[in-house]
């Protein structure tokens, strides 16, 4: 049985104009996705769009409470982490600089299976940002973490071979 998400209350999916999930199976172990989830520098290389992750406060890597800064959906955005299990979950909150009553909270589920990981990501967002960019193109946000879970598992899965002899 896979984990639920623990959803901040003035997020839930039932008080959230969007909310999508997106799930992969990946030949990469759970401590493999981890490390990259956990990694700000290894975002570049698996999550569209982002270019930079700035941590604040003097954190080296993702944990509870870590606040940092980034660029999503091509918008500049502060969030922090509210949920950290090492190996199980991770997720963060926050929002676009430029619409301070917009907000996002981005959950992550991870399940050891026989051939790897089962990963599962679930994003509610509110505010009238994200409510205009999903107008655009209804189903950009989760097409982008479709692409996010391909390419992340496609990282993990090259990290996670025995190097060549």
């Amino acid at each position: 049985m896979y984990e639920a998400i623990k959803w901040p209350e003035d997020m839930t999916p039932s008080r959230s104009p969007i909310h999508f999930t997106n799930e992969l199976e990946v030949a990469a172990s759970p401590e493999t996705i981890w490390s990259l989830l956990v990694d700000h520098t290894a975002w570049p290389s698996f999550y569209p769009g982002v270019k930079y992750v700035e941590l604040l406060g003097g954190h080296e890597s993702l944990r509870l409470g870590t606040r940092f800064e980034t660029n999503l959906a091509g918008q500049d955005v502060y969030a922090s982490v509210q949920e950290f299990e090492p190996m199980t979950r991770i997720a963060w909150g926050g929002g676009p600089k430029s619409s301070l009553e917009s907000k996002a909270y981005h959950a992550w589920i991870i399940t050891p299976t026989p051939n790897g990981t089962h990963l599962w990501t679930e994003e509610t967002m509110q505010g009238p940002l994200w409510i205009e960019l999903a107008k655009e193109a209804p189903d950009i946000f989760w097409r982008t973490h479709e692409k996010l879970l391909q390419d992340l598992a496609k990282v993990a899965t090259q990290r996670g071979k025995p190097a060549a002899r």
